[in-house]
């Protein structure tokens, strides 16, 4: 396969290990804090971008996102939005089918603990407090790929920026009935789960236990993903 096909992510690996996931301090979907072990596994160090999806689209025939040619969303380096759950779920198995490693879509407790970088304790993964220029609303917060926003395990944008695909079916109470060790969200839901801020929000930064979910069909403006990938 020619390799100018597809564009690999490039990774972080995250270590495996315990971190406390949750927060007292946001909203009962939130609750319990508790202590969950992830084994290791490597996620995009950036959203997936348009530069990125492009060649998806190419290869496969593969319908554009609403919003594709919109001047403001089609940057090659902004990351891409308007992809379903499906879309998000179809690229990584082509990318997968292509390299043959085992790209996937990160599980919710994995998306929380690599936007904490390795900071237990704390609401962001700088800290307690916001960022002076955390006031959203405006498409120019979609920020081009790596240009803001690193955190400890130098990831970009896990708090701002898009709300991010995770694999996992969404229940405010899955906490819970939460396994200790690798959950993989409840068996079946109406909802999928998404991690991480938006660009049209007031508040475009989002704590890290912070949970949002949405309808698998749903393509909005503020939807995208990154690639994660099982470590053996």
């Amino acid at each position: 396969m020619n390799k100018q096909s597809y564009i690999e992510p490039e990774y972080i690996q995250i270590p495996e290990g315990s971190f406390l996931m949750g927060s007292k301090n946001g909203s009962s979907n939130e609750a319990p804090i508790h202590t969950v072990w992830v084994d290791s596994f490597a996620i995009g160090k950036y959203p997936v971008t348009n530069r990125e999806y492009a060649l998806f689209i190419k290869m496969k025939a593969y319908p554009p996102p609403p919003f594709w040619n919109k001047p403001k969303f089609s940057t090659p380096d902004h990351p891409v939005v308007g992809t379903s759950w499906y879309d998000a779920n179809t690229y990584c198995n082509w990318l997968k089918e292509l390299t043959g490693k085992p790209y996937l879509l990160p599980t919710e407790a994995e998306r929380e603990k690599a936007a904490r970088g390795g900071v237990e304790g704390c609401e962001y993964s700088w800290g307690n407090k916001l960022p002076g220029n955390h006031l959203g609303g405006r498409n120019d917060y979609l920020t081009i790929k790596g240009t803001e926003g690193k955190n400890g395990y130098n990831l970009y944008n896990m708090s701002e920026g898009i709300h991010e695909w995770c694999a996992d079916w969404y229940d405010p109470n899955y906490y819970d009935i939460s396994p200790n060790r690798n959950p993989n969200g409840p068996k079946r839901g109406a909802r999928r789960v998404a991690r991480g801020g938006s660009w049209r929000h007031l508040i475009r930064f989002t704590r890290c236990a912070a949970r949002s979910s949405l309808a698998p069909e749903k393509q909005f403006s503020d939807f995208g993903f990154r690639c994660a990938m099982n470590i053996y």
